[in-house]
């Protein structure tokens, strides 16, 4: 299988303060800035950071991916209009959408490798740059998410960079299979054990599924 995309936008930037509701602050990596280049390293990219780093960052959440084709979407359905990365993405990338990508696909960006290592488990930080309270719970229920990478070889990444598949990993479980099950269909195990059994899968999700899946079968 052969599969190219295009990059609509770049982004990076450092934990700073958000004010949202009614004055009240928080610091978030959210509102990242505009770049033309990003560096990809294995701990994340270049100039760029999480404030949260419990639940963000770190090897198996180096580059945040989002599908620019949702964008429209949210726009019509909420009547506004999205500043660019606004789900906190690094890439907003076109066609890359999560019903075409596999957990443990790998893609060649510019001099860097990513591979794909889960799909994203998205919070109510998005809802609150956004000032849209129900934001967070429609990117849960349609499972467009956006999903996160590993970086396999450190290098620097163009906005005019095709983002080139290298190679599909053998499972074929798509992102938006494992946010399906795991948002929709909590007590499906057999489902759970397919994804939990893709060796690209980050271990924090193997952790839940197995974790779900222990409960279940006792």
């Amino acid at each position: 299988m052969t599969a190219s995309y295009s990059i609509q936008h770049l982004a990076a930037g450092r934990p700073q303060l958000m004010m949202y509701q009614n004055g009240k602050v928080m610091k978030t990596g959210i509102q990242k800035q505009s770049v033309e280049v990003l560096h990809a390293a294995e701990h994340g990219c270049e100039k760029d950071d999480v404030a949260d780093k419990k639940n963000h960052g770190g090897t198996d959440r180096a580059v945040c991916i989002y599908p620019y084709d949702h964008y429209p979407k949210w726009e019509s359905e909420f009547n506004t209009t999205l500043a660019d990365a606004t789900f906190g993405e690094n890439i907003t990338a076109r066609n890359m959408t999560e019903d075409k990508v596999c957990v443990g696909d790998t893609y060649k960006i510019g001099d860097a490798i990513i591979q794909v290592s889960q799909g994203r488990i998205p919070c109510d930080t998005i809802s609150r740059r956004t000032n849209i309270p129900t934001l967070l719970s429609r990117v849960v229920e349609t499972g467009y998410t956006g999903f996160l990478c590993r970086v396999l070889k450190e290098g620097t990444i163009r906005k005019t960079d095709t983002i080139q598949l290298v190679e599909q990993h053998p499972d074929q479980v798509t992102v938006a299979f494992s946010l399906h099950t795991f948002f929709h269909n909590s007590k499906d195990v057999e489902a759970m054990q397919k994804i939990a059994a893709v060796d690209a899968l980050a271990e924090s999700w193997r952790e839940k599924l197995e974790e779900r899946i222990d409960r279940l079968t006792g």
